[in-house]
Protein backbone atom coordinates (compact mmCIF):
# COMPACT_ATOMS: atom_id res chain seq x y z
CA UNK A 1 0.00 0.00 0.00
CA UNK A 2 0.95 3.64 -0.75
CA UNK A 3 0.48 6.73 1.56
CA UNK A 4 1.05 10.04 0.68
CA UNK A 5 1.48 12.81 3.07
CA UNK A 6 1.27 16.48 2.77
CA UNK A 7 2.59 18.60 5.64
CA UNK A 8 3.82 21.46 6.30
CA UNK A 9 6.27 19.93 8.98
CA UNK A 10 7.69 16.67 7.44
CA UNK A 11 10.19 16.07 10.06
CA UNK A 12 7.63 15.12 12.27
CA UNK A 13 6.94 12.00 10.38
CA UNK A 14 10.93 10.72 10.44
CA UNK A 15 10.89 8.94 13.75
CA UNK A 16 7.29 7.57 13.69
CA UNK A 17 7.58 5.99 10.85
CA UNK A 18 11.30 4.12 10.63
CA UNK A 19 10.03 2.68 14.68
CA UNK A 20 8.57 -0.78 15.51
CA UNK A 21 5.97 -2.05 13.11
CA UNK A 22 5.48 1.07 11.07
CA UNK A 23 9.47 0.68 10.38
CA UNK A 24 9.43 -3.11 9.56
CA UNK A 25 5.91 -2.75 7.55
CA UNK A 26 8.40 -0.46 5.27
CA UNK A 27 11.41 -2.32 4.72
CA UNK A 28 9.23 -5.21 4.03
CA UNK A 29 7.77 -3.17 1.41
CA UNK A 30 4.31 -3.54 2.55
CA UNK A 31 3.73 -0.21 2.79
CA UNK A 32 5.41 2.93 1.30
CA UNK A 33 4.88 6.20 3.10
CA UNK A 34 5.84 9.28 1.36
CA UNK A 35 6.32 12.59 3.05
CA UNK A 36 5.87 15.77 1.00
CA UNK A 37 6.88 19.35 2.20
CA UNK A 38 3.58 22.03 1.13
CA UNK A 39 6.03 24.49 1.39
CA UNK A 40 7.88 22.83 -1.66
CA UNK A 41 4.86 23.99 -3.53
CA UNK A 42 5.31 28.03 -2.83
CA UNK A 43 6.52 30.33 -6.07
CA UNK A 44 7.33 33.32 -4.08
CA UNK A 45 10.96 33.24 -3.01
CA UNK A 46 9.88 33.74 0.66
CA UNK A 47 7.93 30.32 0.05
CA UNK A 48 4.99 31.67 1.66
CA UNK A 49 1.60 28.98 2.42
CA UNK A 50 -0.67 31.08 4.01
CA UNK A 51 -2.45 34.45 4.02
CA UNK A 52 -5.18 36.19 6.36
CA UNK A 53 -9.04 35.26 6.18
CA UNK A 54 -11.10 37.34 3.68
CA UNK A 55 -13.44 39.07 6.21
CA UNK A 56 -11.16 39.04 8.92
CA UNK A 57 -10.34 37.05 12.06
CA UNK A 58 -7.93 35.42 13.87
CA UNK A 59 -5.17 32.77 12.31
CA UNK A 60 -4.25 32.46 8.83
CA UNK A 61 -5.37 30.19 6.42
CA UNK A 62 -3.71 27.85 3.84
CA UNK A 63 -3.58 29.32 0.50
CA UNK A 64 -5.32 27.29 -2.05
CA UNK A 65 -2.83 27.68 -4.82
CA UNK A 66 0.04 26.22 -2.91
CA UNK A 67 -2.43 23.39 -2.01
CA UNK A 68 -3.54 22.57 -5.36
CA UNK A 69 0.22 22.24 -6.74
CA UNK A 70 1.11 19.78 -4.27
CA UNK A 71 -2.25 17.24 -4.60
CA UNK A 72 -1.80 17.84 -7.96
CA UNK A 73 2.09 16.94 -7.98
CA UNK A 74 1.54 13.86 -5.98
CA UNK A 75 -1.76 12.88 -7.25
CA UNK A 76 -0.82 12.69 -10.87
CA UNK A 77 -3.38 10.55 -13.00
CA UNK A 78 -3.63 8.60 -9.77
CA UNK A 79 -7.27 7.49 -8.57
CA UNK A 80 -6.02 7.48 -4.82
CA UNK A 81 -8.14 9.44 -2.85
CA UNK A 82 -7.59 12.76 -0.78
CA UNK A 83 -8.38 12.45 3.03
CA UNK A 84 -8.40 15.61 4.81
CA UNK A 85 -7.14 15.31 8.44
CA UNK A 86 -9.71 18.04 10.39
CA UNK A 87 -11.32 18.28 13.69
CA UNK A 88 -14.72 19.06 11.43
CA UNK A 89 -14.62 15.70 10.14
CA UNK A 90 -16.40 12.54 10.27
CA UNK A 91 -15.09 10.11 13.03
CA UNK A 92 -11.85 7.88 12.25
CA UNK A 93 -13.11 4.35 13.58
CA UNK A 94 -12.27 0.96 12.92
CA UNK A 95 -14.44 0.20 10.37
CA UNK A 96 -13.11 3.51 8.53
CA UNK A 97 -9.34 1.93 9.32
CA UNK A 98 -10.57 -1.34 7.89
CA UNK A 99 -12.03 0.75 4.92
CA UNK A 100 -9.42 2.45 3.82
CA UNK A 101 -6.65 -0.58 4.58
CA UNK A 102 -8.51 -1.74 1.36
CA UNK A 103 -7.49 0.80 -1.02
CA UNK A 104 -3.94 0.63 -2.74
CA UNK A 105 -3.08 4.11 -1.97
CA UNK A 106 -4.22 7.08 0.05
CA UNK A 107 -3.06 10.62 0.36
CA UNK A 108 -3.36 12.46 3.68
CA UNK A 109 -3.81 16.03 3.98
CA UNK A 110 -2.59 17.74 7.56
CA UNK A 111 -4.06 20.99 8.05
CA UNK A 112 -2.56 23.94 9.76
CA UNK A 113 -3.10 27.34 11.31
CA UNK A 114 -6.97 27.99 11.02
CA UNK A 115 -7.32 25.74 8.30
CA UNK A 116 -7.60 25.39 4.38
CA UNK A 117 -9.13 27.36 2.04
CA UNK A 118 -12.84 26.07 1.46
CA UNK A 119 -12.34 25.64 -2.31
CA UNK A 120 -9.81 23.11 -2.13
CA UNK A 121 -11.98 21.00 0.62
CA UNK A 122 -14.85 21.20 -1.90
CA UNK A 123 -13.16 20.29 -5.09
CA UNK A 124 -10.14 18.79 -4.45
CA UNK A 125 -10.71 16.77 -1.29
CA UNK A 126 -12.30 13.73 -1.25
CA UNK A 127 -13.28 12.83 2.70
CA UNK A 128 -12.83 14.59 5.78
CA UNK A 129 -11.52 12.61 8.86
CA UNK A 130 -11.29 13.72 12.48
CA UNK A 131 -9.83 11.58 15.15
CA UNK A 132 -11.59 13.13 18.28
CA UNK A 133 -13.50 16.27 19.28
CA UNK A 134 -10.36 18.41 20.01
CA UNK A 135 -8.41 20.56 18.74
CA UNK A 136 -4.44 19.95 17.75
CA UNK A 137 -1.61 22.02 16.28
CA UNK A 138 -1.98 20.62 13.00
CA UNK A 139 -3.18 17.45 11.25
CA UNK A 140 0.66 15.56 11.74
CA UNK A 141 -0.60 13.59 14.54
CA UNK A 142 -3.81 12.30 13.25
CA UNK A 143 -2.08 11.20 10.46
CA UNK A 144 0.00 9.15 12.01
CA UNK A 145 -2.45 7.61 13.97
CA UNK A 146 -4.53 7.07 10.48
CA UNK A 147 -1.38 5.57 9.01
CA UNK A 148 -0.53 3.02 11.98
CA UNK A 149 -4.42 2.18 12.47
CA UNK A 150 -4.68 1.12 8.74
CA UNK A 151 -1.01 -0.23 8.40
CA UNK A 152 -1.87 -3.09 11.13
CA UNK A 153 -4.83 -4.43 9.12
CA UNK A 154 -2.72 -5.02 5.95
CA UNK A 155 -2.05 -8.45 5.84
CA UNK A 156 1.58 -9.12 6.71
CA UNK A 157 2.16 -6.41 8.77
CA UNK A 158 1.65 -7.42 12.21
CA UNK A 159 3.29 -10.82 13.42
CA UNK A 160 0.13 -12.76 14.63
CA UNK A 161 -2.33 -13.31 12.32
CA UNK A 162 -4.97 -12.79 15.22
CA UNK A 163 -3.39 -10.05 16.40
CA UNK A 164 -5.36 -7.20 14.21
CA UNK A 165 -8.66 -9.59 14.56
CA UNK A 166 -8.80 -9.45 17.92
CA UNK A 167 -7.79 -5.88 18.92
CA UNK A 168 -10.53 -3.79 20.24
CA UNK A 169 -13.42 -2.68 18.36
CA UNK A 170 -12.49 -5.21 15.67
CA UNK A 171 -15.59 -7.23 16.64
CA UNK A 172 -17.68 -3.49 18.10
CA UNK A 173 -16.32 -4.52 21.10
CA UNK A 174 -13.43 -3.48 23.44
CA UNK A 175 -11.08 -6.47 24.08
CA UNK A 176 -10.87 -8.47 26.76
CA UNK A 177 -8.35 -8.15 29.69
CA UNK A 178 -4.02 -9.67 29.43
CA UNK A 179 -2.38 -11.26 31.65
CA UNK A 180 1.43 -12.89 31.41
CA UNK A 181 3.85 -14.52 33.93
CA UNK A 182 3.71 -14.70 36.72
CA UNK A 183 1.04 -16.25 38.21
CA UNK A 184 0.83 -14.19 41.09
CA UNK A 185 2.43 -10.83 41.73
CA UNK A 186 2.00 -9.13 45.00
CA UNK A 187 -0.45 -10.81 46.10
CA UNK A 188 -2.39 -10.38 42.46
CA UNK A 189 -3.03 -13.86 40.37
CA UNK A 190 -4.10 -14.65 37.07
CA UNK A 191 -8.01 -15.42 37.09
CA UNK A 192 -7.66 -19.47 37.34
CA UNK A 193 -9.79 -19.93 33.60
CA UNK A 194 -6.50 -18.67 32.00
CA UNK A 195 -4.36 -21.33 33.15
CA UNK A 196 -6.35 -24.12 33.22
CA UNK A 197 -5.67 -24.88 29.85
CA UNK A 198 -9.46 -25.33 28.68
CA UNK A 199 -9.93 -23.40 25.44
CA UNK A 200 -13.95 -23.27 25.52
CA UNK A 201 -13.77 -22.05 28.87
CA UNK A 202 -10.72 -19.39 28.56
CA UNK A 203 -12.99 -18.43 25.15
CA UNK A 204 -16.19 -18.04 26.90
CA UNK A 205 -14.70 -16.02 29.52
CA UNK A 206 -12.67 -13.60 27.00
CA UNK A 207 -16.14 -12.88 25.41
CA UNK A 208 -17.71 -12.61 28.90
CA UNK A 209 -15.15 -9.70 30.43
CA UNK A 210 -15.04 -7.91 26.30
CA UNK A 211 -19.04 -7.68 26.74
CA UNK A 212 -18.81 -6.20 30.81
CA UNK A 213 -15.69 -3.94 29.73
CA UNK A 214 -17.48 -3.06 26.65
CA UNK A 215 -20.69 -2.49 28.86
CA UNK A 216 -19.52 -0.02 31.64
CA UNK A 217 -16.72 1.80 29.91
CA UNK A 218 -18.33 2.68 26.43
CA UNK A 219 -22.16 1.78 26.52
CA UNK A 220 -22.72 3.63 23.10
CA UNK A 221 -20.21 0.76 21.64
CA UNK A 222 -22.11 -2.41 23.32
CA UNK A 223 -25.40 -0.20 22.17
CA UNK A 224 -24.44 -0.33 18.80
CA UNK A 225 -22.80 -4.09 18.87
CA UNK A 226 -26.04 -4.99 20.59
CA UNK A 227 -28.51 -3.52 18.04
CA UNK A 228 -26.17 -4.73 14.87
CA UNK A 229 -26.19 -9.02 16.59
CA UNK A 230 -29.89 -8.37 16.94
CA UNK A 231 -31.04 -7.01 13.55
CA UNK A 232 -29.06 -9.60 11.93
CA UNK A 233 -30.57 -12.17 14.27
CA UNK A 234 -26.77 -13.34 15.21
CA UNK A 235 -26.80 -12.67 18.96
CA UNK A 236 -25.80 -16.46 20.44
CA UNK A 237 -27.45 -18.20 23.21
CA UNK A 238 -23.77 -18.14 24.90
CA UNK A 239 -24.25 -14.32 24.23
CA UNK A 240 -27.93 -13.88 25.37
CA UNK A 241 -26.70 -15.81 28.60
CA UNK A 242 -23.82 -13.87 29.45
CA UNK A 243 -25.06 -10.60 29.06
CA UNK A 244 -28.17 -11.72 31.51
CA UNK A 245 -25.55 -12.65 33.91
CA UNK A 246 -23.99 -9.55 33.41
CA UNK A 247 -26.58 -7.53 33.94
CA UNK A 248 -27.40 -9.73 37.37
CA UNK A 249 -23.73 -8.93 38.54
CA UNK A 250 -23.93 -4.95 37.77
CA UNK A 251 -27.24 -5.28 39.86
CA UNK A 252 -26.10 -6.76 42.62
CA UNK A 253 -23.38 -4.27 42.48
CA UNK A 254 -25.39 -1.42 42.65
CA UNK A 255 -27.18 -2.34 45.81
Amino acid sequence: MRIDVLTLFPEMFAGPLQTSILGRAQVNNLINVHVWNIRDYAQDKHRIVDDTPYGGGAGMVLKPDVVVRAIEHVKQDRTAPVIYLTPQGKPFTQSKAAEFAEQEELILLCGHYEGLDERVREHWVDEEISIGDYVLTGGELPALVVIDAVSRLIPGVLGCCESAEFDSFQDGLLEHPHYTRPPEFRGLAVPPVLLSGHHEEIRRWRLRESLRRTLTRRPDLFDAWLASRQTARQLTKAEQQILEEIQAELSRERR
